[in-house]
């Protein structure tokens, strides 16, 4: 079973030329499709995945599925969603493979997946070798193309309104050729895209890394803690917790067991805990990256 997990961005050939090319075999794909932005760039997200639908079908013969993100610029909802949608696929039989198409849709998400698939390898490393995650290069891009033709244009309505007498259509071709002109102004002065959107109070989406090492079953029930508690205003205090949650005495012994598991999980381990100097003690909570961890992991917690 090869299943194929496809984010639909503003590309068609880079999702499915290669595949064909390559004469690979897809049993399943999984469309995802962005649900937020302006009107016009949902739609024209949705007709290419209607039309993906319909190819990966009419020339691969492939099940599809098309899913919903809810919002594509939330870093951590895309690497919960990809977390548990690989996790799936490879569970659906034992030789399930898994390829992600991390080509298009905005980097959040395509940084998410690819994040969430390295994740599953540390974790499933007998299956390392069913989860791919792939790019492919575009031959051409067409922005430099549409510009080029824009300016032809530009220059064909500029002939037009000195050839033509009639003043109301004058008027017309001098205000296409005015918005024809700006719009050519801001994309050599800007690129292809403007400004920086300000997501949850901030122009930087930052992208944690995941960690290169699995964790081990008493490091889970300390994230999980963490997870539930948010902070603790100090490790003694995290392991007197703990103490408390296993039905365990809390002796010199079991603290040092917990500050030497939180030294694993912290900035110099894997990066799923962070620590604040106060005083003598250390104020413990999760990371970034931690936090994605317990989230990704609740049902097994539950």
């Amino acid at each position: 079973m090869q299943t194929h997990i496809v984010p639909v961005g503003f590309d068609y050939d880079r999702l499915i030329a290669p595949l064909v090319r390559e004469q690979l075999d897809v049993d399943r794909v999984i469309l995802l499709e962005g649900a937020v932005g302006s009107e016009a760039n949902v739609e024209y997200s949705q007709n290419l995945a209607a039309k993906l639908e319909t190819d990966f079908r009419n020339l691969l013969g492939a099940e599809t599925e098309r899913i919903s993100v809810a919002d594509v610029y939330d870093y951590d909802a895309a690497f919960e969603q990809a977390f548990a949608l690989i996790n799936a696929e490879l569970d659906r039989t034992a030789d399930a493979a898994v390829w992600v198409n991390i080509s298009a849709m905005p980097r959040t998400v395509s940084f998410a997946f690819a994040t969430a698939a390295h994740s599953i390898m540390v974790e499933r490393e007998e299956d390392r070798q069913r989860i791919h995650t792939y790019y492919t290069v575009p031959e051409k891009y067409l922005e430099t193309e549409l510009a080029e033709e824009l300016r032809r244009q530009n220059a064909l309505l500029e002939e037009l309104g000195e050839a033509v007498a009639d003043d109301d259509l004058a008027d017309r071709v001098a205000a296409e050729l005015d918005s024809a002109r700006s719009l050519l102004s801001e994309f050599d002065e800007r690129g292809t895209t403007i400004g920086a959107k300000e997501i949850d109070g901030s122009h930087i989406v930052e992208l944690p890394v995941a960690s290169f090492s699995n964790v081990k079953p008493f490091e889970e029930v300390i994230l999980f803690t963490l997870g539930e508690h948010g902070e603790f205003e100090s490790v003694s205090e995290l392991a007197q917790e703990l103490a408390r949650e296993l039905g365990e005495e809390y002796t010199d012994s079991f603290r040092s067991k917990v500050i030497y598991n939180v030294d694993r999980l912290g900035p110099g381990g894997k990066g799923y805990i962070e620590q604040e100097a106060q005083g003598k003690s250390y104020r413990t909570r999760l990371s970034r990256i931690g936090a994605l961890w317990v989230r990704s992991h609740s049902d097994e917690s539950s």
